[in-house]
């Protein structure tokens, strides 16, 4: 990240007259850094392509993992966890930005706003590096701490993306009492505190790691194992046609690269530095 306090030296060099008198800098402003300076990054990112809005997600430490003790096995033991800045994606990819760019519609369910489901975790890095190709950047899927640590408001106490309250989760989510046993357009429920939507309920999301029981020592943005338990690679947070408990944001699930179905869909990060 550069130093927002250092200062650049002059585009042009300093003259000084035979008197001793400073003439001075060019009005130039210099090229700009490398690296996305930090009020950018805080300000999000917008995939020029596709419209793909991204939030910025400032990194820090929590408990990963079922910390209220109602869930699965696989969602314990709870761990600490860092994770680095990154953006994360506002919303899941719609369909109508899938088809901009893939020029087909897998979806089960009609809608340009609507996320694209039935896509597999593979289909997914085809579109990843299709993206890629277009906008030189480097997007890709969220590590399963970053997908947790986002739902939870930036890692707090959260059983739902954005309330502990089981009577609310219909105002953030899209499920089983709600959702009339489909998807629905993006965005339309409330955000959570980073201002993200759908990250319970709406489609399951696959995330970049496999599948399997989590370790019980401190991780640093972990990436996950180096291979799935059954060949399974990672989705989180339910879907349309779950109850609350399946859509908290603990829950975890899988299954092989290639499968996909109506509840399943997908939502892009990226790292702050380029």
């Amino acid at each position: 990240m550069p130093d927002q306090n250092k200062t650049y030296p002059c585009a042009l060099t300093i003259l000084v007259c035979l008197t001793g008198t400073l003439i001075g800098c060019s009005s130039e402003s210099p090229p700009p850094p490398k690296d996305v300076p930090k009020q950018a990054a805080k300000d999000g990112w917008k995939d020029p392509y596709t419209g793909i809005e991204f939030v910025y997600v400032q990194g820090g430490t929590f408990q990963m993992g079922d910390f209220v003790g109602d869930g699965s096995f696989d969602e314990r033991p709870v761990h600490e966890v860092t994770v680095s800045d990154y953006y994360i994606a506002k919303h899941e990819v719609t369909q109508a930005q899938w088809e901009k760019l893939m020029g087909d519609n897998p979806s089960e369910f009609d809608g340009a706003n609507n996320p694209v489901d039935s896509v597999s975790w593979n289909e997914i890095q085809a579109f990843i590096k299709a993206l890629n190709g277009k906008s030189g950047q480097r997007y890709r899927l969220p590590t399963e701490a970053e997908w947790e640590y986002a739902a939870r408001s930036g890692g707090k106490r959260e059983k739902w993306a954005g309330t502990n309250d089981e009577n609310q989760v219909g105002e953030y989510a899209w499920y089983l009492d709600n959702s009339d046993q489909q998807s629905h357009p993006v965005g339309t429920k409330k955000p959570n505190g980073l201002g993200i939507h759908d990250m319970s309920g709406s489609l399951w999301e696959w995330v970049h790691d496999w599948y399997d029981l989590y370790p019980s020592t401190a991780q640093t943005d972990p990436k996950g194992p180096d291979q799935g338990k059954w060949g399974y690679r990672t989705y989180r947070g339910g879907a349309w046609d779950y109850i609350p408990l399946i859509v908290s944001v603990f829950n975890r699930s899988g299954h092989v690269p290639d499968y996909k179905r109506p509840w399943i869909g997908f939502r892009l990060a990226k790292d702050v530095k380029p």
